[in-house]
């Protein structure tokens, strides 16, 4: 019998991606708190590839355990410039500090994936994107918050590159999917692999 898949997430960006790939599943929000599993892992100076992959598999986890036999798909997705890690932002002044560093710089998004059953990690996979933001000046950024209003909290980087984010952008190396957080070309052939899906 093909086991049941379940999305660890509410992101409706992460189901519409599941959703147009034909995929049969239920998505149930993980019940992890997610600042308390990064702090330690950013003080002992784990990578933003690292922090992704164990805030996946944490998701993963949690679900898994409450849908016994199915496999738990967790995702999570860390945005790094150099060393430094950005979270999402608090208010609007901390979206626009975020897009004045961003401006004239190259970011990376980590998106990790994991599937996990019954507790125990099938497997785990890592992808990058790399954005090329281009120079903004303050005013810009002002008058960009003040259209896009609080969709700009709603992601790590302070844009939403499906909507009026992507005027901010020069140059993006990496595929759609990575960059909205769940890297399904990977996934779907994981899942061809563990006989999930139809391959």
């Amino acid at each position: 019998m093909t086991p049941k898949l379940v999305l660890a997430s509410s992101s409706p960006f992460r189901r519409m991606l599941m959703e147009n790939a034909g995929l049969a599943f239920e998505a149930h929000a993980a019940n992890v708190d997610e600042r308390a599993i990064e702090a330690p892992l950013e003080k002992s100076g784990a990578t933003p590839d690292e922090v992704a992959l164990v805030l996946a598999e944490a998701k993963a986890d949690e679900v898994s355990r409450r849908f016994r036999g199915a496999l738990a798909i967790g995702s999570d997705q860390t945005m790094s410039l150099a060393a430094q890690v950005f979270h999402k932002p608090k208010d609007m002044a901390d979206a626009a500090n975020h897009l004045r560093m961003l401006g004239g710089r190259t970011h990376r998004l980590n998106s990790a994936v994991a599937i996990v059953r019954d507790g125990e990690v099938l497997w785990r996979h890592v992808a990058h994107a790399e954005l090329t933001m281009r120079p903004l000046t303050d005013d810009f950024i002002a008058r960009h918050l003040r259209r896009v209003g609080p969709k700009a909290l709603a992601s790590v980087g302070a844009y939403q590159l499906e909507g009026e984010g992507i005027q901010l952008f020069e140059k993006i190396d990496g595929d759609y999917f990575t960059i909205l957080g769940l890297p399904m070309l990977p996934l779907l052939a994981k899942l061809r692999e563990l006989d999930a899906i139809d391959g």
